[in-house]
C-alpha cells in the first residue's frame, strides 16, 4: 500500500530537519571549540545521524530529505509530478526547522554550518568535485533501490555522505543537498555561495538520473 501525501510530507519534513541537525551541528560545535575536532568528526555525525532518519524514515517517504534527489526520482519515474510540490516543501520547512534549531540549541558558530567552498582550489574543480559528490550519492541511493535494499540502505547512503563530506568536503563543501545549502545561509545571512550548491547537487544527481533510465528502464 502506497503512503499518503500526508504520510510522505511528515516523513520528509522529520527527515530532513533530522539531516539538518545532522549536518550542521557537528560543525557548528567543532566552530564553538575552534575546529578542534576538524572534519573526521564532521564526517562521523554525518554518517551517524542520516543513517538514523533514512532508517526511521526510509520508508514512509524514500528518505529523499532532498530536492536533487527528488528531481532525480521524478526523472526515473520514482516519484509523481504531483507529488513534487509535497516533497518540495516538506523538506524546505524542515530545513529551515533544523537550522533554527541548531542556532538556538549549539549557538551561532561557524556560519550556522553554511558550505563553503575552498578557494585555494580553481572554481571548474570545486564544481566538479561537488558534482562528483553528488553523482556518488545518488548512485548509491538508485543501488539501493534498484537492489531493493532495506536493512543495510542506512547505513550505505550515509556511508557515501560521510565519505563525501570526508574527502570531498575540504574542497568543494560537499553539500549534495540545495535545501541544506539553503537554510543555514538564509538565517546565517552568508549567501555568496548559494548559486554554487543550487546548481551542481542538480547536475549530479540529474547525470545519474538520466545513466539509471536508459540503462534500466528502456
Amino acid at each position: 500500500m502506497k503512503n499518503s501525501n500526508l504520510v510522505i510530507f511528515v516523513a520528509e519534513l522529520l527527515g530532513t530537519f533530522g539531516l539538518l541537525i545532522a549536518a550542521t551541528s557537528c560543525i557548528v560545535y567543532d566552530g564553538m571549540l575552534g575546529g578542534a575536532y576538524g572534519i573526521a568528526f564532521i564526517a562521523i555525525i554525518h554518517f551517524v545521524g542520516i543513517a538514523i532518519v533514512i532508517n526511521a524514515f526510509g520508508k514512509y517517504s524514500m528518505a529523499h530529505f532532498n530536492p536533487a534527489v527528488t528531481i532525480a526520482f521524478f526523472i526515473t519515474r520514482h516519484t509523481k509530478a504531483k507529488q513534487l510540490p509535497v516533497y518540495f516543501t516538506a523538506q524546505a520547512i524542515g530545513a529551515f526547522l533544523g537550522t533554527i534549531f541548531v542556532k538556538f540549541v549549539f549557538g551561532d558558530y561557524a556560519l550556522l554550518g553554511t558550505n563553503t567552498p575552498n578557494l585555494d582550489f580553481t572554481m571548474p574543480e570545486i564544481i566538479g568535485y561537488e558534482i562528483l559528490a553528488t553523482a556518488l550519492l545518488m548512485a548509491v541511493i538508485y543501488v539501493v533501490v534498484h537492489k531493493k535494499i532495506s536493512k543495510m540502505s542506512g547505513i550505505m547512503i550515509a556511508g557515501i555522505i560521510g565519505l563525501d563530506v570526508l574527502f570531498l568536503g575540504p574542497i568543494s563543501g560537499a553539500s549534495m543537498n540545495p535545501i541544506r545549502s539553503l537554510s543555514p545561509a538564509i538565517v546565517s545571512g552568508v549567501t555568496t555561495d548559494l548559486w554554487l550548491y543550487w546548481t551542481t547537487p542538480f547536475i549530479g544527481t540529474i547525470i545519474m538520473a538520466i545513466f539509471y533510465r536508459r540503462k534500466f528502464q528502456t
